[in-house]
């Protein structure tokens, strides 16, 4: 029972950032309080997992790097805010060795969106949106944005089982 309670904080990651690429599927928007969680339940999941400190100070050190980053791509408006925020929640609970998998299948994930969404916005396509959601509808429409929490939850989950805090639960079982 003591295991289980130690590893739930683990299923935030997961739980947000799906969470937070549907939000972008269906608004443009990664509302702040899904990033602000992630950073505020990181320590509580690094020590339930008993990570070094060392390890949790390279984390942080990870996700600051990846927030400067992420402000540079809103800078040059290749993202949004949201994503921006999101993008650097997510490399803080990776840190490394885990986030160059996350930057490699995030930018790869992030081509697909866009090609997908390219595709979807064809002539060919248009008329069979019509009578869809609206959020389909919108996504559909030509010189859109490109929802690309959906690239930074893709690119997170399949980084998170080489993540430090992954590591460590395998230790604890």
């Amino acid at each position: 029972m003591m295991h289980l309670l130690l590893t739930l904080p683990i299923l935030i990651f997961p739980a947000l950032v799906i969470t937070a690429a549907l939000r972008d599927v269906v608004s443009y928007t990664i509302p702040n309080w899904i990033s602000a969680a992630l950073v505020a339940a990181f320590p509580v999941a690094a020590l339930a997992q008993g990570l070094p400190f060392q390890t949790m100070g390279i984390n942080l050190g990870v996700g600051v790097a990846a927030l400067i980053l992420g402000m540079f791509m809103f800078a040059m408006r290749w993202i949004g805010g949201g994503d921006a925020k999101l993008f650097a929640a997510a490399a803080l609970w990776l840190g490394w060795p885990a986030v160059p998998v996350y930057l490699g299948v995030t930018g790869i994930a992030g081509g697909a969106v866009a090609v997908g969404l390219l595709s979807l916005r064809s002539p060919l396509v248009a008329g069979y949106v019509v009578n869809s959601p609206a959020w389909l509808r919108r996504l559909a429409e030509p010189g859109e944005n490109v929802p690309y929490g959906v690239a930074i939850a893709v690119g997170g989950l399949t980084a998170f089982p080489a993540s430090a805090l992954m590591q460590g639960l395998g230790h604890m079982i």
